[in-house]
């Protein structure tokens, strides 16, 4: 049987990315907008926002120990903040294409370093699956200019983009996704309104016009709450590496978004891109038929595990069932 918990992680995902493809559009209304001080905003007023669906101050809430702190520090700091900062970097000196292929090879790097950290075998399945969603990716934004400095910085971009899953496996199972949303936004955005007052000074934050201020709100709600708290759902249900999977979206959104927003075009290109995510998308969220006989041979159940019935919500720090989630009463109330 599909297993619900698989079908919902899936879409919560993939609602994730299609909503960070949105990003794009609604940042180019922000060019002119203080960027340290208009990240800071951002975050803050998301961790605002989710402190009311968290409520942590209520003790049936779990309490992070000092270690899980410092991941959700270093969350904030690499996945959020860093990898914002790693992106304007780049583009002083690449072309956006350029900083959008290496990040779009996200779910390449998922599939090799995920089983790793987990003790896990590679999946070969996995591995082709996502070089299909990361060639269309690449097909759909294209390939530009760069030199040395561009090509580094898109690199750190990338290396925040997977901070932004594997900094959060630690602590996700205990957690759960909605208070890792609200203390990762509240430690990135001290983080930023920190370097906004040593960088700017005075001119680290004004007030934003109308135009700004919509882009904004779009970005906190839509792009930072609830786009993350989809993707740790889905994070949370779906083996890591088949969640990222779900990144391959993020380009076909922005390209399908573009047109209407007057900054780009929807070709012969994009279509095809988005037709190669989508397959590689497809496949890599179903076990291969050989997959599934050896799975019933050695009474596996693909993620390497006995005896776990497929689509079982995982811990996403060892892709292995961790029983009832402390976090998930909370949730529900």
């Amino acid at each position: 049987m599909e297993s619900h918990f698989s079908r919902a992680g899936a879409v919560l995902a993939g609602t994730a990315s299609v909503l960070v493809g949105s990003s794009f559009v609604f940042s180019s209304l922000l060019t002119g907008y203080p960027f340290l001080g208009g990240q800071a905003l951002r975050y803050v007023l998301a961790a605002v926002v989710l402190m009311f669906v968290a409520r942590p101050w209520e003790t049936s809430r779990p309490r992070p120990t000092p270690r899980d702190m410092g991941w959700l520090a270093l969350l904030g700091a690499t996945g959020l903040l860093g990898f914002n900062l790693a992106v304007l970097a780049a583009s002083r000196t690449a072309e956006p294409a350029v900083v959008g292929v290496m990040v779009g090879c996200v779910p390449l790097v998922m599939a090799l370093v995920t089983p790793l950290l987990a003790r896990r075998r590679i999946s070969p399945w996995l591995l082709v699956c996502a070089a299909l969603v990361v060639v269309g990716a690449a097909v759909v934004q294209g390939f530009g200019r760069t030199d040395l400095a561009g090509s580094v910085y898109s690199l750190l971009a990338l290396a925040g983009e997977v901070a932004f899953s594997l900094a959060a496996m630690p602590v996700l199972p205990k957690l759960g996704p909605v208070l890792v949303s609200t203390y990762a936004c509240a430690f990135a955005g001290v983080e930023a309104a920190v370097l906004a007052v040593v960088v700017d000074g005075g001119a680290a934050l004004r007030m934003p016009t109308a135009k700004e201020a919509v882009a904004l709100g779009w970005l906190v709600v839509a792009v930072t709450v609830v786009a993350f708290l989809c993707w740790y759902e889905g994070l949370r249900r779906l083996q890591p590496e088949r969640a990222t999977l779900l990144a391959g979206l993020i380009p076909v959104s922005a390209a399908v978004l573009a047109p209407l927003a007057g900054t780009g075009y929807f070709g012969a290109a994009q279509l095809l891109g988005s037709l190669l995510v989508a397959v590689g998308v497809g496949l890599g969220l179903r076990r291969p038929r050989f997959s599934d006989r050896r799975n019933r041979e050695t009474g596996t159940d693909g993620r390497g595990a006995r005896g776990v019935p497929d689509g079982t919500p995982v811990d996403a720090a060892t892709g292995s069932p961790p029983g009832r989630y402390a976090s998930d009463q909370g949730d529900r109330e």
